[in-house]
């Protein structure tokens, strides 16, 4: 493998590859990773960023299909747990762990709900089995008695309280951490990985750029183009119509729910297979989330979550817990749109989330709906399609047994000499960042690994990496996406100067 560098702009490009692949969300880095892997040449660009859509605005989690299951999606529920087990046994322990989700079963719950959610946990329960995942990364599901529940998370609402399912899911570090790992497992095969490269058009044997730092156009020949623009996939090409659907989260501090250590989904009065889940992260915030909403109109770069979403979310969660939450406990929000292909009349709620991959007149090969769960799976049968239209020479896929870098089991990282956030956050990697930033900067480690601001855990040595590595190339990038600081307005003020200090360190190193 070769050194993985992620680079901004357009400078030393191929005028020439197998394989073009235009988004950098999960399902591009997917798509470049595994092309590359099957011994195909690849460039992957994105107009921004790495995640800079969908893709860094989810619930944090690798789901097993539970959801799916319960709409009569039996294909997409074992595709989705197959894909979790995956993720967490293979291709990046490092970066999952198993998730415990108690969901309380309140005086408001009704015997149906009940019964519901029991046979819901269970059938779970043999999608794990099925998907071979063991029982020491996702335990069984068990009922608990109301005691149980108190003692496991003490901030409920006793009133009323029967008792609790405890069931287990898979929980991402960050999406977006993923979506970079992934992008930099493909640079180190030798994909040429570029940001801030915008397409002005494209067809399926090339396809026109702009280098957004430059302004200097140029055109890439290709065996074949992936596009892997998620929402933004039918201003691509023709033929497509999508129905995005707009799931918004909420951001709190640990202490609005004080004593709430483990996830809890909150079932929603009246519907017999919704809930609003409560997700403590290892930063010290909680993120509570989701809706799901059909979106009409012109997609934003950034979707904004609106005022009856957040309201409905509080009153939800506020009807579980014992302290009833208020708009001023909302330090962030965020919402992502999912790329649904519409296929019909119905709610988005409704619409399958399944993948789909399409051939345009024009040759252009479009990935689009999805999971971030899946998106091994769904970059898989992109290249399929590509490497078939093309008639390219190349191997078989390899993704589903191929780590990503920094991964390894869980009892090796537990057992590294490194900081424990870095651990989390780049599993072996951890020693590389701090070497770069040792080396960049010449500063103690102390300072390296301090936080940057009192509470906010991120370092000055991940922001370092950040611009060496991972191809950061302003404030923006490392605060809203190499860090999710940026999360949280008031936050995001306070590590500006770092985020600036490091940029000033890398340009001063070279």
């Amino acid at each position: 493998m070769t050194s993985p560098r992620i680079t901004p702009g357009l400078a030393g490009a191929p005028a020439e590859v197998d394989v073009v692949v235009i988004g950098l969300g999960i399902t591009g880095a997917g798509v470049a990773l595994d092309a590359v892997t099957r011994g195909l040449s690849v460039l992957a660009v994105d107009a921004h960023d790495l995640a800079f859509g969908t893709s860094r605005w989810s619930s944090k989690m690798v789901h097993g299909g539970l959801r799916y299951l319960a709409k009569g999606q039996v294909g997409v529920a074992h595709e989705s747990a197959v894909e979790r087990g995956i993720l967490m046994e293979v291709t990046a322990p490092h970066l999952t762990r198993p998730m415990p989700m108690l969901i309380p079963l309140a005086s408001s719950v009704s015997r149906l709900q009940t019964a519901v959610t029991r046979g819901g946990l269970v059938a779970g329960d043999l999608l794990r089995r099925g998907a071979r995942t063991g029982t020491e990364t996702l335990p069984k599901p068990r009922h608990l008695s109301r005691t149980e529940a108190l003692r496991l998370v003490p901030a409920l609402r006793p009133a009323g309280l029967r008792g609790a399912m405890l069931g287990w899911d898979g929980q991402l570090e960050d999406d977006a951490r993923l979506v970079t790992t992934v992008a930099r497992t493909a640079a180190a095969y030798g994909a040429h990985v570029r940001t801030r490269s915008r397409v002005l058009h494209a067809d399926g044997t090339s396809v026109g750029l702009r280098d957004q730092l430059t302004g200097a156009t140029s055109t890439v020949a290709a065996g074949a183009v992936v596009n892997a623009t998620g929402v933004w996939a039918d201003t691509l090409v023709d033929g497509i119509t999508l129905r995005p659907s707009r799931g918004t989260h909420l951001v709190l501090r640990r202490d609005s729910l004080p004593g709430v250590e483990i996830s809890v989904f909150c079932p929603v009065p009246g519907a017999t297979n919704r809930y609003v889940m409560v997700l403590p992260q290892p930063d010290g915030t909680v993120y509570v989330g989701l809706t799901d909403e059909p979106v009409d109109g012109a997609v934003p770069d950034v979707p904004e979550p609106t005022d009856p979403e957040i309201g409905f979310l509080l009153d939800v969660v506020s009807a579980a817990f014992s302290r009833q939450l208020h708009r001023s406990d909302v330090v962030g929000a965020f919402a992502g749109l999912r790329p649904l292909l519409h296929t019909g009349d119905g709610s988005t709620a409704d619409l399958s989330r399944r993948h789909a991959v399409l051939t345009s007149d024009s040759g252009v090969v479009t990935i689009v709906g999805g999971k971030l769960t899946t998106y091994r799976r769904m970059a898989e049968d992109a290249v399929d399609a590509a490497v078939a239209r093309a008639d390219l020479v190349a191997g078989p896929c390899r993704t589903a047994r191929l780590p990503l870098l920094g991964a390894a089991s869980r009892s090796v990282l537990a057992g590294l000499e490194a900081p424990a956030r870095l651990v989390r956050r780049f599993g072996t990697d951890a020693r590389l960042v701090l070497e770069t930033a040792r080396a960049v900067t010449g500063l103690a480690d102390d300072e390296l690994l301090a936080p940057v601001a009192d509470g906010i855990p991120a370092t000055l040595a991940e922001l370092v990496f950040g611009v060496t590595h991972e191809g950061a190339a302003d404030v923006a990038d490392l605060l809203d996406r190499r860090t999710r600081v940026g999360l949280v307005a008031a936050d995001r003020a306070l590590v500006v100067p770092a985020a600036e200090r490091a940029l000033e360190l890398v340009a001063a190193h070279r």
